[in-house]
């Protein structure tokens, strides 16, 4: 074959869309998270179980690579560029900020608790446009009522904590909410932040040591993935806490509210798996997560010595016994 017969072949294959590529090489789907490599092991199932709703199984028809920090984000999202076909984006908006920073031509697909459109991945939800879309999942919208259910279980509490990453987006917004809400019952709340695991056990040490009495966990990829540290530590110290993502209460934590996140990441997988067979990121409208759960472990109430009101009970969505 001569060159330039060689280079005009090359340069139509490169063309080709993404299904059509696939036919002919396996299509890999980069998985970017934002925290740690644990992260993506308590996720991945979610998001494949969405991609089999497609018709693409790991293993048979696509290759799935993953990349977790909570830095290096940037430099992980340049690597997954060069591999692969798709970028699934999740923990929040700093991993999909960090792959749209590293391509305007590979599709991202992302799961996020922040506004997309203020945190600069898309124009719009029902046209996103460029290469990105995704699911936003509701979540830091919800802290007056995680504040208010949680003064529900323990009315008798006068000092609350919020403990939250202040390097993820919108601590700052988070702690001027939640210090309104408190006022507005009448409560004080003090501010505790983590930015790793030693620092949580830090912040609970600070906690116990300026009298805490009931505490409310803020929304953040570090602090859903240490459940079982959190759920231990306040059973420890004997803190009612109430947390954002169920899995925590799963694990022995004492309530939570707000949205389904394995669900959400399932619904990304499927929108990974829809563009893989042709559809343009851009095409696809932002899914809104509006649907929140309440889930309470009544194990954990009787141990801390709590009764969980009848109202709180008879609204949850699962009580766990």
């Amino acid at each position: 074959m001569r060159r330039r017969e060689f280079i005009t072949l090359l340069g139509a294959t490169a063309a080709l869309p993404i299904a059509a590529r696939a036919q002919q090489a396996m299509p890999v789907i980069g998985y970017l998270h934002a925290a740690s490599p644990e992260t993506i092991e308590n996720t991945l199932p979610a998001f494949r179980k969405g991609l089999s709703e497609t018709g693409f199984v790991e293993g048979r028809n696509v290759a799935i690579e993953s990349r977790a920090a909570n830095n290096r984000l940037l430099e992980l999202a340049a690597d997954l560029v060069r591999r692969a076909t798709l970028i699934y984006a999740a923990g929040g908006a700093v991993a999909a900020r960090a792959a749209k920073a590293a391509t305007a031509t590979v599709p991202i697909v992302f799961t996020s608790g922040d506004d997309p459109i203020a945190r600069g991945l898309v124009t719009s939800f029902n046209r996103p446009g460029g290469n990105v879309t995704g699911i936003a999942v509701l979540s830091r919208e919800l802290g007056p009522k995680r504040l208010g259910l949680l003064n529900e279980l323990v009315p008798a509490a006068a000092h609350y904590a919020l403990l939250l990453n202040p390097d993820a987006p919108g601590s700052e917004s988070m702690t001027t909410e939640f210090s309104v809400a408190a006022a507005g019952i009448g409560k004080q709340i003090e501010v505790f932040t983590a930015r790793n695991i030693r620092e949580i056990d830090a912040a609970f040490a600070d906690m116990v040591r300026r009298g805490v009495d009931a505490l409310v966990v803020g929304s953040s990829s570090l602090l859903t993935n240490r459940g079982v540290q959190l759920a231990t530590l306040t059973a420890y110290h004997r803190v009612p806490a109430i947390y954002y993502d169920r899995r925590t209460v799963e694990v022995g934590g004492l309530i939570s509210y707000g949205a389904n996140i394995l669900d959400a990441t399932r619904q990304a997988g499927i929108y990974a798996g829809r563009i893989l067979k042709g559809e343009k990121p851009g095409d696809l409208p932002v899914q809104q997560v509006t649907k929140v759960e309440l889930v309470v472990n009544l194990t954990t109430a009787r141990a801390l010595g709590l009764t969980i009101p009848t109202g709180v009970l008879a609204i949850a969505d699962e009580v766990i016994e």
